[in-house]
């Protein structure tokens, strides 16, 4: 039986191309329907010539080829065009998208090439670049200042977005549609920069992007970019990207459709929570790492010599070499004895537990006379960026960062200090944490600079200014276990006052 061919939709976004859409049509390579289950999807966006009717007349006299014309009422821009046309190619269960413009202004005859990848399934997405090959844009008619534009602004995405792609801005563009899925395209602009956030949702979804070079093609086609406008908005949703994956600022659009909290990656070589943690540690303690998460902290630990035992509500995937685990759900109480470690860590923990101060009062009820020191970090609410959002009515909960949707608590240096103090805890430092710049922007000079600048503002504020809070306590023992041991040094009988499961009660 002959394996099925992939479906494939070229897709045809038309706006006042009464001139070149037939031209356009005529130019598709007949191979692609030999090759491909293959079919034709023309949308004008509310044109007011004649691009509808030459759409409509041209399936009319080509009853062979697999063709749909559609029409939106209302003009829905670049952006909004395909949208439309995406979504009626998952509908129409294809395996890939091709995008073409109905002006003519990129080549027909590439798509057999730009094809190919997607369906062999090497790339998610493969784009026509016309700067792959140099200055041939240039000899293609590419007007001086769109593409030393264009180039400046690759280049600034480039850098901001840890990429290395010779065009963001190509209109030249297959899809694989599946792919297509993960992606909440339907969040984005309607405008042109759709193409630059399309590419920031691939990117943040680990997609297969491919460049191959196309022939540059300007003729009398109308352009109707407004070029500063478009640069401003592609340089924001650049940064927004950027806030957003430093957990600064959430942009719901930039999230692969139906993905899940995931833990945080261990932040190291630069200011961090987890540095600031790991150094405060000796070496040879022995360490509860609370809420271990993947573990990447206990192995660190095990470099340092010291005796570590995790605890997490599931087991790390990959187990370190003398590692303990424990599984355990932290808001079902305690099933383990804190009271033999040095060091408890509890680093991105206390803000996901239903009832912080039960937890941190069963932890002290395990303590006796001998030192304990708990390493905190927690999220700062009060972070610059938070604030400005509730100043102009935002308050928008994420899938990481200071608002991720599994925080059930929040707190500020105040706030987390005084649950501490009420807890039994002696606090002996607490430090500012800047936000992680380096893992969003590099560990180059682009993100050592952002770094620094955050670490010299937490200086002058560190409440304003902190990403996160850090804080280093001595933990106490009970009102209960001080009864207890002083009875007991005195010769009386112990009281059933113990709140510690893990510590027998006795009568006098």
């Amino acid at each position: 039986m002959p394996s099925k061919k992939p479906r494939v939709v070229i897709f045809i976004v038309a706006y006042f191309a009464e001139s070149t859409l037939e031209s356009v049509l005529e130019r598709i390579p007949a191979s692609l329907w030999e090759d491909y289950d293959c079919s034709i999807l023309v949308v004008d966006d509310a044109s007011e010539d004649r691009t509808l009717a030459v759409g409509r007349e041209y399936q009319r006299t080509h009853p062979h080829i697999p063709m749909t014309v559609l029409r939106n009422e209302h003009n829905q821009g670049y952006g909004g065009n395909q949208k439309v046309g995406y979504t009626h190619a998952m509908a129409e269960g294809a395996d890939a998208v091709a995008l073409l413009h109905g002006d003519g202004q990129y080549a027909p005859e590439e798509l057999p090439k730009l094809l190919a990848p997607i369906c062999r399934g090497e790339a998610d997405a493969v784009f026509g670049s016309r700067m792959l090959e140099t200055f041939g844009a240039l000899r293609g008619g590419m007007p001086l200042y769109k593409y030393v534009g264009n180039k400046i602004l690759t280049g600034v995405q480039n850098r901001l977005l840890k990429t290395h792609l010779s065009e963001f801005h190509s209109g030249y563009r297959v899809y694989s549609v599946p792919f297509l899925g993960r992606l909440q395209f339907k969040l984005n602009s309607n405008d042109f920069h759709f193409d630059s956030e399309i590419i920031i949702q691939l990117i943040n979804a680990g997609g297969r992007i491919l460049e191959l070079p196309i022939p540059t093609y300007y003729g009398n086609e109308i352009c109707r970019v407004n070029g500063m406008k478009y640069a401003k908005d592609v340089v924001a949703v650049t940064l927004q990207n950027v806030a957003h994956r430093a957990g600064l600022l959430h942009q719901r659009r930039f999230d692969p459709a139906g993905g899940k909290n995931t833990h945080y990656d261990l932040k190291l070589g630069y200011a961090s929570s987890h540095s600031y943690a790991l150094d405060r540690v000796p070496n040879g303690s022995r360490v509860l790492d609370i809420g271990a998460g993947p573990g990447g902290m206990a192995r660190e630990l095990a470099t340092k010599h010291c005796e570590v035992t995790v605890v997490d509500q599931h087991a790390p995937e990959v187990p370190t070499p003398g590692v303990r685990v424990l599984a355990q759900d932290l808001d079902q109480g305690l099933s383990f004895d804190p009271g033999r470690y040095d060091v408890l860590l509890l680093l991105d923990v206390i803000e996901h537990l239903k009832s912080p101060e039960l937890f941190l009062e069963q932890l002290r009820n395990n303590f006796d006379h001998s030192s304990k020191t708990l390493i905190l970090t927690t999220p700062n609410v009060a972070f610059i960026a938070q604030r400005l959002m509730l100043l102009f009515g935002q308050f928008n909960y994420g899938k990481a960062g200071i608002l991720d949707l599994t925080h059930t608590r929040l707190f500020t240096f105040r706030s987390i200090t005084r649950l501490l103090q009420d807890s039994g805890f002696r606090i002996k430092e607490i430090k500012g944490v800047p936000a992680p710049f380096p893992k969003v922007l590099g560990e180059g000079l682009l993100g050592k600079a952002a770094l620094s600048l955050n670490e010299l503002a937490i200086r002058l504020s560190k409440t304003l200014f902190s990403y996160q809070i850090l804080i280093e306590a001595e933990g106490t023992p009970s009102a209960e276990f001080l009864v207890e041991d002083a009875r007991t040094r005195s010769g009386l009988g112990r009281l059933t006052l113990s709140l510690n499961p893990n510590r027998p009660n006795a009568t006098a």
